[in-house]
């Protein structure tokens, strides 16, 4: 009886942790997704110098405070899925790590130059953003959809890089070093900032030719800027059709993404 029991108890606590579809689990998420957002807003604040001349000691107290709540969320994670390690060292598990070891960690950094280690340390803080993660069932998609676009999206940037550096040659020989194209990495520079469509305007061209060969390339900068985003939305839109995925967890390893007709978890096996 204490046995059955005890995994009754971890089912609910993990329908109340992991998942979403009930009141408890929303009502979990929205708070936690708060408290992300609060703890975020209060670094920000902390690395401003006036509001940290003013309110340092509270900003200190809230970190604490949110260092506190998160490690208790941490240690229920564990506590509530049958292989905690396979946690541990998953993506999120390792970025909910993150977001609590600074505050302890700096601990042990006293001394006369700890401030700049505890600083440097509390960057680390900012990670806790990817956590929202958690609650944005729409990036499985979108993560699925880079990584068939990898291959392609390669090829068209190898192109562009040997693009930029025939463009950046042209405009070397075309302009030359009294106009401020001093050196081919110089002109593959520019043609970078021209075809990116960024144009800093530290370097511009002089001669009609040159002003003929850098419209030419701004014009083709519109196009080469529409083929990455084609490319992942076309994927987006195979990913849809072709593979559903649902936001279930899994109640060993406490991993998402699979299949939405799955019955077993594709990165442990257990039943979900």
């Amino acid at each position: 009886m204490p046995v059955q029991t005890k995994k009754h108890w971890q089912q609910r606590l993990h329908d109340v942790v992991y998942e979403s579809n009930t009141i408890a689990g929303k009502a979990f998420d929205i708070t936690l997704l708060l408290l992300i957002f609060t703890s975020i807003l209060v670094v920000m604040l902390d690395s401003v110098e006036a509001w940290h001349s003013r309110y340092g000691y509270i900003f200190n107290i809230l970190e604490w405070v949110f260092t506190f709540l998160f490690t208790i969320e941490y240690i229920l994670r564990l506590i509530c899925i049958k292989k905690p390690w396979r946690y541990v060292t998953s993506f999120l598990g390792m970025v909910d790590l993150i977001a609590i070891i600074p505050s302890y960690l700096s601990v042990f950094f006293a001394g006369a130059n700890s401030l700049l280690v505890f600083r440097s340390l509390r960057l680390l803080r900012v990670f806790r953003i990817f956590k929202l993660t958690n609650f944005i069932s729409e990036m499985q998609f979108l993560g699925a959809a880079i990584r068939a676009s990898l291959k392609k999206i390669s090829i068209f940037m190898s192109i562009v890089l040997m693009l930029v550096v025939i463009l950046g040659s042209v405009m070397y020989l075309v302009e030359g070093r009294q106009h401020g194209f001093t050196s081919i990495p110089e002109s593959i520079y520019w043609a970078i900032v021209t075809i990116t469509t960024v144009g800093y305007g530290d370097i511009s061209p002089a001669t009609p030719l040159g002003k003929l060969v850098a419209s030419l390339i701004m014009l083709m900068g519109y196009g080469i800027i529409a083929v990455p985003t084609g490319i992942v939305t076309n994927e987006m839109v195979n990913a849809v059709r072709n593979k559903k995925l649902h936001t279930e967890t899994c109640p060993v390893c406490g991993r998402e993404s699979h299949d939405a007709d799955a019955k077993y978890c594709k990165y442990c096996g257990a039943k979900l």
